[in-house]
């Protein structure tokens, strides 16, 4: 629809203009996770559309003044609790770029940059699609951000290994002991970082919390992963619990062996030390992934990783700025 609408309203009001346009950015449709839901707010015909930054007041006036009430049958200015919102939005891209990012990947990427980005916003930038790209530019900062690159996507996984080997032996612990509430509440954050964990090793950036159990259940062979999970978060003792981590940690150790970013490991499960709770330790895998970094660098980099590993507080990952600084600190990177 939004294609249609960019080819049939939007180009021909900015025929004239050096101009790229797409949907790309915020919107449960731009990564495809829209339902009827969606229609409440903000929806329909959107198109992003980038000038040059001394043309955006005259192409927004332009475009504004032509668009039509409606295009096949759906507002094109959106009402949201008596706010009026255009669906197309006119932007300089390096403006764009930077507003969402922190930084214009045209210029080149960091390892600050790759680290303090959420991986939302990522997905954002990437999904999508490119309906013009008469400026030039667009596809190219959209395929410098693609993936991670090799080094950094073994230290990312190693960081989220990590997180998964803080806290595997507590939901039996917990149990143990009676707290069968303390049980869930781990095991549930457990099966989130056994979520991420997956989609990162296929090369997805997992999406935030609403979408993140819809993101899983798309990716390819993430069927008998998501009935382990869903075991485990329904679980009523913590026997149970263990059961489906232990089977999700299996599953997740032995896609790991198969992406051969690091030496392959033992796949099955064993004992946390001499208690009697099982555990994949997540620290072997974590430490081989960290074993086949070249780069000096990122080797030397503190076991913590990117902001979404450092916090998932949506005032921190929605403000670049302050995304930026935290993990900087964090990681001890110039700013």
């Amino acid at each position: 629809m939004s294609r249609a609408f960019y080819a049939e309203v939007v180009a021909p009001l900015v025929e004239r203009v050096p101009h790229s346009a797409a949907l790309i950015g915020p919107g449960s449709e731009v990564l495809a996770f829209d339902t009827g839901r969606s229609a409440d707010h903000d929806w329909g015909p959107r198109v992003l559309v980038f000038v040059e930054p001394q043309a955006v007041a005259e192409v927004e006036a332009r475009v504004l003044a032509g668009l039509p009430e409606r295009f096949r049958g759906l507002a094109t200015v959106f009402d949201y609790h008596g706010a009026l919102r255009p669906g197309v939005v006119v932007d300089d891209l390096e403006a764009w770029l930077v507003g969402r990012l922190g930084f214009d990947p045209r210029r080149g990427v960091s390892l600050l940059d790759w680290l303090s980005v959420p991986w939302q916003s990522l997905a954002e930038v990437t999904s999508g699609e490119v309906f013009h790209d008469g400026l030039g530019g667009l596809e190219a900062a959209r395929a410098a951000l693609r993936w991670y690159p090799g080094d950094v996507w073994r230290y990312v996984l190693a960081c989220q290994w990590r997180r998964i080997a803080q806290e595997e032996p507590f939901p039996g612990r917990s149990g143990e002991v009676g707290d069968e509430l303390g049980s869930a509440v781990v095991g549930a954050r457990l099966s989130r970082e056994v979520m991420r964990l997956a989609l990162l090793l296929r090369r997805r950036y997992p999406p935030y919390a609403k979408w993140l159990g819809s993101a899983l259940a798309r990716m390819p062979g993430s069927t008998e992963l998501g009935e382990s999970l869903g075991l485990a978060v329904a679980a009523r003792s913590w026997r149970e619990r263990e059961d489906g981590l232990a089977a999700a940690y299996g599953r997740l150790a032995a896609l790991q062996n198969r992406v051969g970013l690091a030496e392959p490991l033992d796949e099955r499960v064993r004992g946390f030390h001499d208690r009697p709770f099982r555990v994949i330790g997540g620290d072997r895998f974590a430490q081989a992934l960290l074993g086949s970094v070249s780069d000096p660098v990122i080797r030397g980099l503190p076991v913590v990783g990117c902001v979404d590993q450092l916090s998932d507080s949506v005032d921190l990952l929605l403000e670049p700025g302050r995304a930026r600084a935290v993990t900087a600190a964090a990681l001890g990177l110039g700013a």
